[in-house]
């Protein structure tokens, strides 16, 4: 059974009553983001039950000593971390001398809590009867502002309900935290410096290895029913930790709030030895424009954002949540201004993958940010890899590759590769062309070329080398080989001849042949650098073209289908729909040696090479390795539903297509891999958005113009979303039996329908 417990609500997600064996999932479902920091839905009082403590900042990491049971050479030294930062959300709360505590306490009622994406606010309300009698209702509401990046904002109020109380509240800072992931039980924090000023505070901390230097800062003001009072907070202050005490009288029904603005000042943005000074700045700007404005700005922000990148679901709440839910969490992890930074698998929250950088973010977050931002936001993330592209040569060096060939890490920090498990370090290569696929991705989607002679083709041909050194001629097939891989499929290690790894590979170095030609031609300055920088012969080019054009492909005549390794036909063929529900997930109820012998795909291998190059095949013949090797497929990825769904879409699947879909949008809302608690799949929510756009929309690019087959599951009344292309908005709106085009901009566009022509025109809604 999947978790149901979240109310089907079109803006927002609503839990309703208090469950102590929910709290860290719930932590993981409401968490707030953005994009410069983020923070699990942990309780501002104290909470003594099962919590999951999180507050994460952007590019702010640890190299954790790579833990294995044995060192091979060429392994990574360690495994990047993303920080449990210092915490500054925490707010004490003692009332007649007794602590709030949701755990301890007699009784808590009326518990509701919120999670509104269209304003971009948490929300929680309760009534707590302590062990003492009193009876309090606590409101609590928080976000961390657009507008001010390094500032997040508390609202916190206390009612005696039955009887006057005298009420104390301790706002506090901490840097005495522990990440909840660690291999050796490490501590990650050095406190240099605990500040206060009137009622203020801050706490310098360094990372240890690292040297990030973070301020940790907090201003507290008190009102009872409105009226600011003028309190002094008694400061209660250790090696780490700094807590201002208010203490006040109050009446029954009379309300006692905190207003507390908080935040991050870090060595990335400021000096290290101006992070008190930095602190007072953004403090004084928050207090000049007070909670209320700041929440009105929180507003229109995320109303901006909305405006471009909403997706509307018309009759089926579910679904219409869902979508909201994985655009709104992308927004949170990243907003595309500042290219140093990156997109981690569970974004702000949660530990899990290190908080790193996977391949996700070519193969599946550009195609969300270009449609729903501009060319700029998708160009940093490409900048991102670019700027990174020495350490891949560094990373392939020190494999035994030579003469600038470059592996992209698996997982990053810095370009640096440092994911711990060997299979995927060294075999899992196939990172290496979704990299070189996002900058195609980018070209075709923007027609922006000049990011090529800039940045892109060096990467390239750092790829290039790659595969060319990679592979190895084999004199049985008189083919080219490349052997000891995991594809995408990581239920399969150290394989030969993984199809999609081979083909990508090989479009790879065609690619990069084709643009070592372009530019040589339209950019010759840009050329000229480029060949003096790597050296690169066009004797060089045309040995990697004789690997290209004679590379090997695994194929079954008997099945008409390429083989996803070559021992795919050796394993015993059970389809997934004859494996007892008991034994599923089999990642958690099999062996690893049982799971690399079945047939079982963990996510889209085959069919990812189908995915991504998709006009180099024949509906036919999607059609044929979808019915092939999806009923093989168990799904236990998060980024495996929507390329099915997209996949089922495009072969008129829609029963299929849409049970995919729900599974994607829904994967944490419901929980349907048991482990929403240790954070969200932020990543494979821009699958989610592609399911729609890409799936149910059929958009592509074709002939350098937007492209639409439309389709609708039987459960929707209709569905729209926009389209950021080449600076033209297009909006579509599709219904069962229509669709509608209606354009943002100056200029008349044409978009192709079903493959017919049509022009869109400003103001006027032309419709199929």
């Amino acid at each position: 059974m999947n978790q149901d417990y979240i109310v089907a609500d079109n803006w927002a997600l609503i839990e309703e009553g208090f469950d102590a064996g929910k709290v860290e999932s719930s932590e993981s479902l409401f968490s707030l983001g953005n994009g410069a920091m983020g923070q699990r839905a942990n309780f501002e009082e104290k909470y003594t039950g099962e919590t999951f403590q999180g507050s994460y900042i952007a590019g702010v990491y640890y190299p954790d000593k790579t833990k294995v049971g044995w060192w091979k050479n060429g392994y990574p030294e360690y495994f990047a971390k993303v920080l449990n930062a210092p915490n500054w959300i925490g707010i004490n709360v003692w009332v007649n001398g007794e602590e709030l505590d949701l755990h301890t306490c007699k009784k808590v009622e009326n518990f509701r809590r919120e999670l509104n994406m269209k304003e971009g606010w948490y929300q929680r309300i309760f009534v707590a009867t302590l062990n003492n009698g009193i009876q309090i209702k606590v409101a609590s509401k928080r976000f961390l502002s657009l507008k001010l990046g390094e500032v997040g904002a508390i609202q916190y109020a206390v009612t005696p309900l039955n009887n006057k109380a005298e009420i104390i509240v301790e706002p506090y800072l901490d840097s005495g935290i522990e990440n909840k992931d660690t291999n050796w039980e490490e501590k990650f924090w050095e406190t240099l410096e605990v500040h206060h000023e009137n009622n203020t505070a801050a706490i310098v901390a360094r990372t240890l290895k690292t040297h990030f230097h973070v301020g940790t800062f907090m201003q507290s003001s008190v009102s009872l029913n409105g009226e600011t009072l003028n309190l002094t907070g008694e400061i209660n202050k250790s090696e780490t930790y700094i807590g201002l005490k208010f203490k006040q009288e109050v009446n029954q029904d009379e309300e006692l709030t905190v207003y507390k603005f908080g935040g991050y000042v870090t060595s990335m943005n400021h000096a290290k030895d101006e992070l008190i000074s930095a602190s007072e700045n953004i403090i004084n700007k928050a207090i000049s424009l007070g909670y209320s404005a700041l929440l009105e700005d929180q507003k229109e922000a995320w109303g901006k954002i909305w405006e471009m990148a909403d997706i509307t679901i018309d009759g089926d709440v579910k679904a219409q949540q869902g979508i909201r839910f994985n655009i709104f969490q992308l927004n949170q992890t990243y907003l595309g201004n500042d290219s140093r930074l990156n997109i981690g698998p569970k974004g702000f929250t949660g530990e899990k993958y290190g908080g790193s950088t996977y391949w996700d973010t070519e193969a599946y977050c550009i195609p969300f940010y270009m449609a729903t931002k501009d060319e700029k936001v998708a160009r940093n993330l490409l900048k991102y890899r670019y700027n990174h592209l020495e350490k891949a040569i560094e990373n392939a060096g020190k494999l035994g590759f030579t003469n600038g060939a470059a592996l992209y890490p698996m997982v990053t920090m810095n370009g640096e590769e440092c994911h711990n498990e060997w299979e995927i370090t060294f075999e899992e290569i196939h990172r290496n062309g979704a990299i070189v696929f996002a900058i195609y991705n980018y070209l075709r989607y923007t027609g922006d070329y000049s990011y090529i002679p800039e940045m892109g083709l060096e990467v390239m041909i750092g790829v290039a080398r790659f595969w060319h050194q990679r592979a190895n001629f084999s004199t049985a097939k008189n083919k080219y080989v490349i052997l000891g891989v995991t594809g995408p499929n990581e239920y399969e290690n150290n394989v030969n001849n993984n199809w999609y790894t081979n083909y990508i590979a090989q479009w790879c170095i065609k690619f990069a042949a084709t643009h070592i030609n372009k530019v040589k031609e339209g950019y010759p300055e840009d050329y000229e650098r480029i060949m003096g920088k790597t050296r690169l012969t066009d004797a060089e080019v045309q040995e990697w073209l004789k690997v290209a054009e004679n590379m090997y492909f695994p194929y079954s005549a008997g099945h008409d289908v390429y083989l996803q390794q070559d021992g795919f036909l050796d394993k015993e063929l059970i389809m997934v729909n004859n494996l007892s529900k008991e034994e599923r997930p089999i990642n958690q109820k099999w062996s690893w040696d049982r799971i690399l012998r079945s047939p079982y795909i963990k996510q889209a291998d085959v069919l990812q090479g189908f995915y991504f190059f998709e006009d180099h095949f024949t509906k036919e013949e999607l059609e044929r390795h979808f019915n092939f090797y999806e009923p093989f497929t168990v799904h236990e990825s998060s980024l495996s539903p929507c390329v099915h769904s997209i996949q089922a879409a495009a072969l008129g699947k829609m029963d299929q297509a849409y049970k995919f879909y729900l599974r994607t949008s829904r994967l944490d809302l419901d929980d349907y891999n048991k482990e929403v608690h240790e954070g969200l799949h932020i990543t494979s929510m821009a699958g989610t958005w592609m399911s729609i756009v890409e799936g149910f929309g059929g958009m592509r690019i074709k002939n350098d113009m937007l492209s639409f087959e439309p389709k609708i599951p039987e459960e929707w009344k209709g569905y729209t979303f926009k389209i950021n292309f080449r600076n033209n908005i297009v909006k579509v709106i599709v219904e069962h039996g229509k669709t509608s085009f209606k354009l943002e901009g100056n200029n008349p566009v044409d978009v192709l329908v079903n493959g017919e022509k049509i022009t869109v025109s400003p103001g006027n809604l032309a419709t199929v």
